[in-house]
């Protein structure tokens, strides 16, 4: 087996995924002349979410051109909602154009990071090191997959395997397969692996608010015109920017998001004609206070004559398969867990040692703390991309992530160009800022009374930003140095 390349051992910026986020920093690098970074990825290629994410029918639930960076537009989506394949494609073209590909350390996963008081030393899984002036954590939420506390799940005979590691090897053509979950996964690869299936059995803990998707091809004439008037798709990215951050006056009062929960529930009454089936998949909770999943066939794949909507809970899990409470056992041949995301863990494989030895995960054991998502107290020179409580219900994660990449650069600027040792937000920013967004939640959908992934163990939102993304970006466009104490 050949040897890993070896690591720069001195970097200014060492950026952690090459997701959409790891990327975003790393041009943002290029583009401000900060010439010595790095990049250190887990995998074999870039992508993040979208690498990791290989289930049947993986897609965007957010308008393509809207889900991509503002600085490179890409005339020739193929529909309006793009496919996993096509985002991948997209990020690679992205490493590539911006140059930023030599940058990249493949088979580099962190899995530790201490401040030493001066910088940053980073150690791969291999043993290899890398010390850096500041540190850009990109790695995501998407991609640390929850698995459920279900009795048994290990003794189970059969393939078995989450979706975010989809197992392509399994062949699940004519065969009895159960699937645990209904969440935004879920939605996506039921509709596809039903048709093929022998029976399909669907457990159902909650029932997801579902909405009609506006998906449709898009043709060569309109990728002829977006290439030839590139204006054109700026104005068509502004047009669905500004028709999705309306949306969050419904997620802010929970009596607008009520005028909008018909849709929902008149898109479950077309597709669904039985009764009984019709009452099992109508949410008992407000709209928004869990994700709105947007979706034209998972309502008509659930009534196909294969398919079984279990609502009973899961007693356990069996080596030929799954019982519930009930005592009825559904034998399978194979086990697909649709269970979503360790979204409050997501930093839980790297140990981040900040002052006075200080380790990031068991800081944040009951909620996560930040300013603004991107720093936090104790923890100089670090910064969060995709960090807690920038996560959003009704626009794209893209323009956070172009907000806070450029707070961060704004961040290594400061510190370059003073010649600063350490800069770390100061704890009563840091306080006041978790203040005020305990304030802003409380009025909003998300404290409407439902439990999601959203929330922390102790209940607090500490997902998502209770505002309008240019709110948020009017907060991240010059970084205030009186915020922090620079040294």
């Amino acid at each position: 087996m050949q040897a890993p390349a070896s690591l720069p051992p001195e970097v200014e910026v060492a950026i952690v995924g090459s997701g959409f986020s790891g990327l975003a920093m790393a041009i943002q690098c290029k583009q401000r002349g900060v010439a010595s970074f790095a990049v250190l990825e887990k995998a074999d290629r870039v992508g993040g979410t979208w690498r990791e994410n290989t289930y049947p029918g993986a897609a965007c639930d957010i308008p393509s051109h809207l889900y991509s960076f503002s600085f490179e537009p890409n005339p020739n989506w193929s529909r309006s909602f793009s496919a996993q394949p096509e985002i991948l494609d997209y990020l690679e073209r992205c490493a590539d154009n911006y140059a930023v590909r030599p940058h990249i350390h493949f088979h580099a996963e962190v899995t530790a990071a201490r401040w030493d008081g001066r910088a940053w030393t980073l150690t791969c899984r291999d043993g290899r090191s890398v010390r850096a002036r500041c540190l850009v954590l990109g790695n995501g939420a998407l991609h640390v997959p929850a698995f459920p506390d279900i009795p048994g799940l290990a003794d189970f005979r059969g393939p078995s395997f989450h979706s975010a590691r989809w197992d392509h090897s399994v062949d699940l053509h004519g065969k009895r397969i159960a699937v645990i979950g209904t969440g935004a996964s879920a939605v996506q690869f039921v509709p596809r692996i039903a048709p093929i299936v022998d029976k399909l059995h669907l457990f159902q803990r909650t029932p997801p608010w579902i909405v009609p998707k506006p998906d449709h091809p898009i043709g060569p004439a309109a990728h002829a015109l977006y290439s030839r008037v590139p204006g054109l798709q700026r104005l068509v990215r502004a047009g669905l920017y500004w028709q999705h951050e309306l949306r969050f006056l419904a997620f802010n009062n929970p009596r607008l998001m009520a005028v909008a929960e018909p849709l929902a529930r008149r898109h479950l009454h077309q597709s669904v004609h039985d009764p009984a089936l019709r009452a099992a998949l109508t949410p008992r909770y407000r709209m928004g206070c869990k994700r709105i999943l947007p979706s034209n066939d998972f309502y008509a794949a659930v009534t196909r004559a294969n398919v079984e909507l279990v609502t009973d809970p899961i007693d356990r899990v069996e080596p030929t398969g799954v019982r519930t409470r009930d005592g009825q056992l559904r034998e399978v041949d194979a086990l697909v867990l649709g269970t979503g995301f360790r979204v409050n863990e997501y930093l839980s494989a790297i140990e981040v040692v900040g002052e006075h030895g200080r380790e990031l995960n068991a800081t944040w054991q009951q909620a996560p703390r930040t300013y603004l998502g991107i720093t936090v107290a104790g923890f100089p020179n670090l910064f969060l991309l995709m960090g807690p409580n920038t996560g959003l219900g009704h626009n794209s994660m893209i323009f956070m992530i172009e907000a806070q990449a450029r707070y961060a650069m704004q961040a290594v600027r400061a510190i370059r160009d003073n010649n600063l040792t350490a800069l770390a937000v100061r704890p009563a920013v840091q306080d006041a800022f978790v203040e005020s967004l305990e304030t802003r939640y409380a009025g909003t959908v998300w404290a409407s009374g439902c439990r999601s992934w959203y929330q922390s163990p102790d209940g607090r939102n500490a997902a998502l930003w209770p505002g309008f993304t240019v709110d948020y970006w009017l907060r991240t466009r010059t970084l205030d140095l009186a915020d922090y104490t620079a040294v």
